[in-house]
């Protein structure tokens, strides 16, 4: 299948969201900037870089949707920042707001999103972090975690550096014979949340409803604090609370808080190893919808 699917209706623009109650008074906007690495081939990679005012307990490696941006994921980010997490976020060369995304095509911009990786894995000089990511960046963080992608042509060698702690997949991609199968997504080798919601499927994709977002999950092998999140009514977009703001809607302000929820209590348990925050999260587990948390 062709990745095509993964850009249809973005239509992003530049209007900003009234985040409300998704995002908590204590977690305002955190202050944003912006610098340059490269890969190992030269490439520029812009960084958007989100740092808590006081000190921090960890650092998130954070990739995008297909054709969005680091900006637009504010709902899922700034409350990690509050929480003292330093979230640094590439802009990958499929994103309409990258100057040369027509020169990535099709699953040309697969291998960038490795190379971007790559590049910023080095640039933390290797150290431990969690992988977070939303769609495509879903399937990025993955990987990050362990999941094995089918090589891109002329890729050798690993797709990771073995570093990340945990995983955190918002509605990642199904299966897709040409980018990772069911047997790659069971070489994960980390603890991972992964998530989907019950409107969860996007147009133009031949897949068979929400349920095969979870194909990361089912593949995982058990024993490995994995964790499938499943919430109703809740989309690809939230309702266009993240990755692409044009979305009609309505907004999923209810499952995004319910998101934060469960994702705070995974990051804080995995990431920083806080055992009560451990047996909050797994007091969750076996809940029917509209918040549905599995473990294996």
């Amino acid at each position: 299948m062709s990745l095509s699917f993964s850009r249809r209706g973005f239509a992003l623009g530049a209007a900003g969201l009234s985040l409300g109650a998704v995002v908590p008074a204590w977690a305002a906007a955190p202050a944003m900037r912006k610098f340059t690495i490269a890969t190992s081939a030269g490439r520029a990679v812009e960084i958007s870089e989100f740092a808590p005012v006081g000190p921090v307990v960890g650092t998130v490696l954070f990739s995008h949707g297909a054709a969005s941006a680091p900006q637009f994921y504010g709902p899922v980010i700034w409350p990690l920042v509050a929480a003292g997490w330093r979230i640094l976020a590439p802009l990958h060369v499929d994103s309409r707001l990258h100057p040369d995304t027509a020169k990535f095509a099709g699953l040309a911009s697969w291998q960038a999103r490795l190379e971007d990786m790559a590049a910023l894995t080095a640039h933390i000089g290797h150290k431990p972090y969690v992988a977070m990511g939303h769609s495509y960046g879903g399937l990025t963080a993955l990987v990050m975690g362990g999941a094995q992608s089918v090589a891109p042509k002329g890729w050798s060698g690993p797709q990771s550096d073995g570093k990340a702690k945990a995983v955190i997949a918002l509605s990642p991609p199904p299966a897709i014979p040409v980018l990772i199968t069911r047997e790659g997504y069971g070489k994960l080798s980390v603890p991972a949340l992964v998530q989907t919601g019950t409107l969860d499927v996007m147009p133009g994709m031949k897949i068979d409803g929400w349920q095969a977002h979870l194909d990361a999950y089912e593949a995982a092998q058990a024993g490995g604090h994995r964790y499938g999140l499943v919430l109703s009514d809740v989309s690809h977009y939230f309702g266009g609370l993240i990755c692409d703001p044009q979305q009609k809607g309505p907004l999923a302000t209810k499952g995004m808080e319910d998101a934060n929820r469960v994702l705070g209590l995974f990051i804080a348990a995995y990431g920083r190893g806080d055992g009560r925050a451990l047996a909050l999260l797994d007091k969750q587990v076996g809940g029917d919808l509209p918040v549905r948390l599995m473990r294996k």
